[in-house]
């Protein structure tokens, strides 16, 4: 299990950000805001306050809207 706040939401990410899977619709169907609070809800049952996150990446939803547009990306260009 992760140790540190960078390895939390590294782990977090890595399980919880997926891109669209429907064939034809650009972008992930996942909400943005929906996702900060389930990572903030699961860093606080790690005793990782949300100051820690912000601390390491800075505006979460920022950062989330990112990864999920990295996902989005890397689909789409896996379907060509």
């Amino acid at each position: 299990m992760p140790t540190t706040t960078r390895e939390y939401i590294d782990f977090w990410v890595e399980n919880s950000v997926h891109p669209a899977e429907q064939y034809g619709t650009p972008g992930a169907s996942q909400s943005v805001d929906v996702l900060v609070a389930r990572l903030v809800e699961g860093a606080k049952n790690q005793n990782i306050p949300r100051e820690a996150l912000e601390k390491e990446v800075g505006d979460l939803k920022q950062y989330i809207e990112g990864k999920l547009a990295t996902a989005n990306r890397i689909e789409q260009d896996r379907r060509k």
